[in-house]
Order: C-alpha cells, then sequence, then structure tokens
C-alpha cells in the first residue's frame, strides 16, 4: 500500500494526464511523447526549481497530504458513566453540578511565571511569509479577543522593507515588527500572550535586544525547527532589488540575484522570483545553556522552545537541555505540518509524524522524570484542526502536555472573517455565507456577545478577528463536551487513561491500552463479584 502518491497535487498547481498512475513514481502508466501536462516532471522540465514549492506564495498555505500507517484517528476517548474530575473544591458531582458547560478549559505553561490561556491552544508561528504579513491584524486581534497566545514567528525584522540598522547591524528600527506587537496588545486582556520567535538570522540582528528595549516582551522563543521542513524558513521576492537587499542583510538568496546571467533572466522574465532561505541551525549544549542565560540576562521572564520533526536524539536534546535550562514551555512539532512556503517534498517525505513523535515525547519525559528531572511543559503540534484531536494531545502526554500549537487551523477563520468583510463591501457575498443573513451582525453568530463586551470599540475589531474568536468559541464548546463526557471538569485532570487504542499498532507505538484491554481487569472484578 502506497502512503503519498507524487508527481502530481494541488499544492504544486500539478495533475496527472491519466487516471492510471505507477503508485511508486507518479508518473502516467503510459507516457505520451506529445503530452501537453501538466504533471510535476513536465513542469520542472521548463520551470525548474520553481516546482517545488506550493503556490501561489501569499495566498495559500499547504499541509502535506501523506497517509501515515498510524495517527490520533487510531484513538478513541474514553466516556464514563460514574465520577466528576475536577469540580471546583466543596462541588458535589451530581446530575446538577457536573454539565458540561461548568467544564473549565483554562490552561496554563511555564517554569515559574505561568502564562493562563482560556482553552489550551495557541497560534504557530506567523512570520515572514506574506500570507501571517497581509492577515496580520485578524490573526493578532483574534487571538488577543480569545485569549490565546501569538507566536510572532521567524525573520520578521529580517524581511521588514523599512528595517534601520545600527552601524554593527543590529535592528535599530523594525516598523513591521512594531506593528505586529501593538495590534497584539491594544486588545491584550491578560489571557495569553505574544511572544517572538528567533533563528539564526534573527539572532545576529539582534531581534530579542529590540523586542525588550522597545516593547518589554515577557517571551523569547528559541527555534531548532518545525514539522514542515528541517531547513530554514523561506520567503519569495519579487523583485531584484529586493532580492539584493535581502542578500545583503545576511540572507541565503536563490537563485543569487548578484550574477549577471541572473539578472539578465530576471530582465527578460525566465526568472520571476527569488527565494529567501534561513541558515540550518547547529544545537550543541553548552551554548544552548549560555544562550539561555543571556537571554534572561536581557529581561526575559520565560524562555521557549520550537523544535521540529527531528530524529530521538534531537527530540532527547530539547527535553534534555530545556530540564536543565528550566524552560518554559517546549512545542514539538511532528511531520507533516503546515506552511506559508516550504519545499512540498520534504514536507511530505521527512520528519517523525506527530503521533509517534508524541509518544517518543512521553516516553523520554517519563525517563528523565524518574531521573529526578522536572521537565518543562510541553505542547504539540502538526496537522491538529478540531478538539477531539486536541483533547487526544492532551491526554497522549499527560501530565506533560499542556496546549496544542495550532496553524492553518487558526489561520484558516482569520481569512474567511476578512474575505467576508471584502464580500460585504463588494456586495458580493457567497452562498454558503449569504443564507446566513447579509450583514456581520446576522452572519457572526458571536457578533453581538462582542458589541455587547466592546461596545463602540468592536468597529475597530476586524472580522476575521471575529471570526477566529467564533471558532474557538466552537472549540471550547466540543471540548467542554468532550471533557465532561470523559468526566474530566479541568484540563489537569485528563489523563492517558482517558484514551484506547483501536489498532494493536497504535497500542504498541503509543503505549495506550488496546480497546479490548483498558479497564479489563475492573470490568472482569465487577463480574466475578
Amino acid at each position: 500500500m502506497n502512503l503519498r502518491r507524487p508527481n502530481a497535487n494541488e499544492a504544486t498547481g500539478t495533475f496527472n494526464r491519466s487516471k492510471d498512475v505507477v503508485p511508486m513514481s507518479g508518473i502516467c502508466t503510459r507516457c505520451v511523447d506529445g503530452c501537453q501536462g501538466n504533471c510535476e516532471i513536465f513542469l520542472a522540465s521548463f520551470r525548474g526549481r520553481e516546482v517545488l514549492y506550493p503556490g501561489p506564495f501569499g495566498e495559500v498555505t499547504a499541509g502535506a497530504d501523506k497517509n501515515y500507517p498510524v495517527d490520533y484517528s487510531h484513538l478513541n476517548i474514553q466516556g464514563y458513566a460514574v465520577g466528576a474530575k475536577g469540580l471546583p473544591e466543596g462541588i458535589e458531582p451530581n446530575p446538577d453540578t457536573a454539565i458540561f458547560p461548568n467544564v473549565d478549559t483554562t490552561t496554563e505553561y511555564g517554569w515559574e511565571k505561568k502564562v493562563k490561556m482560556k482553552v489550551p491552544i495557541f497560534t504557530g508561528a506567523l512570520g515572514s511569509t506574506e500570507i501571517a504579513r497581509k492577515n496580520w491584524e485578524h490573526f493578532a486581534v483574534g487571538a488577543a479577543i480569545s485569549g490565546i497566545t501569538l507566536v510572532c514567528g521567524e525573520n520578521v525584522c529580517g524581511v521588514d522593507p523599512e528595517l534601520e540598522l545600527t552601524s554593527d547591524g543590529k535592528v535599530k528600527k523594525s516598523p513591521e515588527m512594531d506593528r505586529r506587537i501593538n495590534t497584539y496588545k491594544r486588545f491584550y486582556e491578560g489571557w495569553g500572550e505574544i511572544l517572538v520567535q528567533m533563528n539564526v538570522e534573527d539572532t545576529r540582528l539582534g531581534v530579542a535586544e529590540y523586542v525588550i528595549e522597545k516593547h518589554g516582551l515577557d517571551t523569547i522563543e528559541l527555534k531548532w525547527g518545525q514539522g514542515a521542513k528541517c531547513i530554514g524558513g523561506e520567503i519569495k521576492v519579487k523583485s531584484l532589488e529586493r532580492a539584493l537587499e535581502l542578500k545583503k542583510r545576511g540572507y541565503v538568496v536563490l537563485p543569487d540575484p548578484t550574477q549577471k546571467d541572473v539578472q539578465e533572466a530576471f530582465k527578460k522574465g525566465a526568472i520571476r522570483e527569488f527565494e529567501r532561505h534561513s541558515r540550518l541551525g547547529f544545537v550543541e549544549k553548552e551554548s544552548f545553556l549560555k544562550e539561555v542565560e543571556r537571554l534572561r540576562s536581557l529581561g526575559f521572564k520565560r524562555i521557549t522552545l520550537k523544535t521540529g520533526a527531528y530524529s530521538a536524539v534531537e527530540l532527547a536534546m530539547a527535553l534534555r537541555f530545556g530540564a536543565e535550562a528550566k524552560l518554559d514551555l517546549i512545542t514539538i512539532d511532528g511531520a507533516p505540518g503546515g506552511t506559508g512556503m516550504s519545499p512540498w517534498p520534504m514536507m511530505n517525505e521527512w520528519g517523525i509524524p506527530t503521533f509517534y513523535l508524541e509518544a517518543l515525547a512521553y516516553q523520554f519525559a517519563e525517563k528523565l522524570t524518574k531521573k529526578g528531572f522536572r521537565v518543562p511543559d510541553l505542547a504539540i503540534a502538526g496537522g491538529f484542526s478540531t478538539e477531539d484531536g486536541v483533547f487526544k494531545a492532551i491526554a497522549m502526554g499527560a501530565p506533560y502536555v499542556k496546549a496544542v500549537c495550532m496553524g492553518r487551523a487558526l489561520m484558516i477563520p482569520g481569512m474567511v472573517g476578512k474575505n467576508i468583510e471584502k464580500w460585504l463591501k463588494e456586495g458580493n457575498l457567497p452562498k454558503t455565507v449569504s443564507k446566513y443573513g447579509s450583514t456581520p451582525e446576522e452572519i457572526f453568530i458571536t457578533y453581538e456577545e462582542l458589541r455587547e463586551k466592546y461596545g463602540d470599540e468592536i468597529k475597530n475589531i476586524p472580522l476575521g478577528a471575529i471570526g477566529i474568536y467564533t471558532f474557538v468559541q466552537k472549540f471550547k464548546t466540543g471540548l467542554q463536551q468532550l471533557m465532561a463526557g470523559s468526566r474530566n471538569f479541568r484540563i489537569s485532570t485528563i489523563s492517558r487513561k482517558d484514551l484506547i487504542a483501536l489498532t494493536e499498532d497504535a497500542a504498541k507505538i503509543s503505549g495506550i491500552p488496546y480497546v479490548m484491554d483498558a479497564y479489563r481487569e475492573e470490568a472482569e472484578r465487577i463480574l466475578e463479584e
């Protein structure tokens, strides 16, 4: 059984001519001389490296579609007919108190200085990609009013067209970073936080110094990697001048805009865009611990880490080094991941899938705990979009996993709301929306709730932000229902016992009991009484 068919996918704008395709290669069974396309081999024959990336850049996010042998669908959530864990102290569990609206979905992370969120999800790193930049207001305000953390990703300062540097090459002024932080802060209500992520180039540019000196941020995040790719972050730029500027700032830019043949090809229209890539990081224990201490000396109250779908060795390093450094949160991002720009073959074919990676993380965390280490709070990322998946991730990683990082699933509501705002202005609502009404008050189920809370300020909340808030409210209600059914009235009471594995493979990988074995001894005792 093939887990993925290569050589044609909507993400790269390609398709097979024939309905019969060789499973392994993705090439049509009968490849005809004279075919007019449009598989990836056909397109790459004249567009080359462009075919590596989903597109069009800045208009799409992409998620790999490889079908892994085992994922979270191989787990089910246990339901019980007795008990109620986590009700407020002094409240007796009964049919009147143990109702799902009473479930507390708040969570917190941090070593000493905790950050509380209203629901156990937060955004993926929204960095220098165009889709993050142009939708930032919707994402940032939506996260703030929803009470969740917002991660401002890598390279934001480095690609800022208005960036000003000091004589020694450090950030002096970054209007784009200022805009991003201030937008979130305007509606911040004490739940969640905004944190900025740093890679190699960000560290060299002095991003940490800039965001704490100018904005007083409490948290900074170091980035080792992500689930969508095992190389540095990347974007595309459409002008030669911009490509030259980014290369001068120290980025890897391809094709090399300083070469005369490349410049000539760009002028003639053969080359239409350039790729800006970040460098690979190199992790070493001593330097990592020193960097954490350096950041603390700058005044940061919390240091977090984002790591990707690397081997078990890097996962062990993240957990062990993180424990020694007393990190406040480690986000573990599994394959395949989603992105604004990553190489499509890499997204599908590299790294440890999220389910397997979380299973390893739990095993390693348990080993460290038995050795006397305190494991930092963990978050899991990589392919989540619904409350049931989040419940499973928290339960499978209990008690270490406190939240789930969601990328595209939290971006989509922002883009939907933004587009509804645009369609309303144009008088061009699609039927999928217009059947609910023709005004924001009619369309958005939470609009009046937010108007009641914010009054006239509702006019300054973009509809994309309302889209995110509305999605989060759906997520919260769905999670409350799942938690109540498993008799958990607080996130902290969710445990691995609240899951069952539907396949023996899933049970072997995760350590979650196979469905026919879960609670079997307890059941047998009742039968034997």
